[in-house]
């Protein structure tokens, strides 16, 4: 579990392909120290650190995984955003993120609004109706509050600080994002269908 509010840009050190998985190595940011076995949030993925060395760590994505998200499209020297998982008793600064993937998104169109840079992303309709204005929504890991929501889009503000303290700063229209929707939504669905 994580809370969207990304603590550092890492930049992926390698990849390598194999017919059942997908293994990623990655920087390991000044100052941090993994256990392996331990989650931590890559582009808004929930990820096992399989293997840590002096400079990087490894996760490794099964096929489902690059399938629903933008993984599949990392290369050696692709910034990540990064989050280590949440503590139980430490502050929870966006919103509870579990790092599963619901889909991805284009990026239509960005302008500006005065310092804030407004994000319209283009979604398969299916996923719209967990998606309301002023509602909680995590994009490439990113905690955000949503700003408008159409029939196929949604838009967001983002920030100075978080365009450049998150990988969305370094995204332009046509661009893929990973998104996860609001878990309430999805049980509260569920819960009334039955």
């Amino acid at each position: 579990m994580f809370s969207g509010i990304v603590e550092k840009i890492g930049v992926v050190a390698g990849v390598h392909d194999t017919p059942g998985e997908r293994a990623v190595s990655i920087r390991t940011p000044a100052g941090w120290g993994f256990a392996q076995g331990e989650s931590v949030s890559v582009e808004g993925v929930c990820s096992t650190v399989q293997r840590r060395g002096a400079r990087t760590f490894r996760v490794v994505y099964m096929h489902e995984t690059l399938r629903r998200t933008t993984l599949r499209s990392l290369s050696r020297g692709s910034p990540v955003n990064l989050e280590r998982s949440l503590r139980l008793n430490g502050l929870v600064g966006g919103h509870l993120v579990q790092g599963h993937v619901d889909t991805t998104a284009a990026i239509l169109g960005v302008r500006k609004d005065g310092d804030a840079r407004i994000y319209r992303f283009g979604i398969p309709a299916r996923y719209m109706r967990y998606i309301v204005e002023k509602g909680s929504i995590a994009v490439d890991g990113v905690s955000l509050t949503v700003v408008s929501a159409t029939a196929r889009a949604f838009t967001v503000s983002l920030l100075a600080y978080t365009l450049g303290h998150t990988t969305l700063g370094r995204k332009a229209p046509g661009d893929r994002v990973n998104i996860e929707v609001d878990l309430m939504a999805k049980y509260v669905e569920r819960l009334l269908a039955r």
